[in-house]
């Protein structure tokens, strides 16, 4: 049995396709997985691959050698992820959040420089904004950067940062004006290959998400053409971030919601396969009940998250809304993927069972993007 939800008003036929191909493709990865892990990172021929088959910028124009598609391709592609249990692709930040940010706020000239690069795996893109110190305040960052002849300088460090180990091209989040909060803060393109002083330090070991490389960046007087600030005017980097955060924690929420279906199968497959005092577990009416409640929060999630991608493709997904949204969903896939591996009893704590990656993935989607804390401090402050 595998569950169903209600069918959305923003899944065409075109998307159901994108779907259908990506879940292919990531399932086919299954082989690769354990090593991945292991090795704490996914092989670039993966990125190299997800290009090839059209599955990074798929919401980028044509004209920027993207696939000309709308954010329904991009949720499209996002839950084919997530149901495949292949969290260790960074896509999500490198197609659904860099590039948009590119798209929306770039010059002319820098979507035609890396936009085609980004689609075909060329570069594989990072967004550095967290650093030790700072967390979710992100106008009190310290990286920084200073203007010399027609370069800047850049001078700090970032930590958390997805396909930190792989990025060619990092959308770093700086300080061009010290002296000022908020006000700032700007957003820098730095091109990896292109320059001295740029170090990655540790690929850090995680709880979750082993086959994602997620690392420490130092930039030591890294010296960039004053051109690949991100638009034409200092200081916007803090409102650019503002603007694009509600698609980030859409896109979170969207993973959840894939995890908790592949979540919600593995078990019924399970329960309904595994006998306890000589019958099936699923023949015990407290199970039944606790698939039943795990079924009504992932339809009650995903419906969330359709209303929400309606809201997206329309231009009217609010920042309370996306922050509540993000809150709430990842909140339910941490209580319903718990629920899942309780039903497993023992083998729900072993890593070799995929519903343990699922449970250990989860509990960082509360984190990221936002603390969930922060997203109901947002939320409340519209109320």
């Amino acid at each position: 049995m595998s569950i169903e939800k209600f069918t959305p008003n923003w899944m065409t036929e075109e998307h159901q396709m994108v779907y259908d191909s990506a879940l292919k493709m990531f399932k086919s990865w299954e082989s690769k997985d354990e090593q991945w892990r292991k090795n704490g990172m996914i092989d670039r021929t993966a990125w190299e691959e997800a290009g090839a088959m059209g599955f990074l910028c798929a919401s980028i124009p044509e004209a920027y050698g993207g696939g000309g598609g709308d954010f329904g391709h991009e949720a499209a592609l996002l839950y084919a992820q997530a149901e495949a249990n292949q969290s260790g692709f960074g896509g999500t930040v490198h197609s659904g959040i860099v590039a948009p940010y590119i798209l929306a706020h770039g010059t002319e000239e820098q979507k035609k420089e890396w936009l085609p690069k980004m689609a075909t795996g060329e570069y594989v893109a990072a967004i550095a904004m967290t650093e030790p110190g700072t967390g979710s305040d992100l106008q009190n960052i310290k990286t920084y950067a200073v203007k010399d002849g027609e370069d800047y300088i850049i001078n700090g460090s970032k930590t958390f940062i997805t396909n930190g180990q792989h990025a060619n091209l990092i959308l770093l989040a700086c300080k061009t004006d010290r002296d000022k909060g908020a006000q700032g803060v700007s957003l820098i393109v730095v091109e990896t290959d292109k320059v001295t002083g740029f170090e990655r330090g540790r690929n850090l070991e995680k709880i979750g998400m082993t086959s994602q490389d997620t690392s420490e960046l130092f930039f030591s007087n890294v010296r960039v053409p004053q051109k690949n600030l991100l638009g034409t005017v200092e200081g916007m980097g803090f409102i650019q971030m503002m603007q694009e955060l509600p698609r980030e924690r859409l896109i979170i929420a969207i993973s959840g919601i894939g995890a908790m279906k592949l979540a919600i199968n593995l078990t019924l497959d399970y329960v309904k396969g595994r006998e306890a005092f000589g019958k099936p577990v699923w023949s015990f009416q407290n199970t039944r009940f606790k698939m039943a409640e795990c079924y009504a929060n992932y339809l009650a999630a995903s419906s969330m998250c359709d209303a929400a991608i309606d809201a997206m493709l329309e231009g009217k997904l609010t920042v309370p809304h996306a922050s509540l949204v993000k809150y709430w969903v990842t909140q339910k896939q941490c209580d319903v993927i718990d629920e899942c591996v309780q039903l497993f009893g023992g083998y729900g704590y072993m890593t070799e069972y995929p519903i343990a990656r699922l449970y250990a993935d989860a509990r960082v989607q509360k984190i990221y993007g936002g603390t969930n804390e922060i997203m109901k401090e947002l939320a409340s402050r519209f109320m």
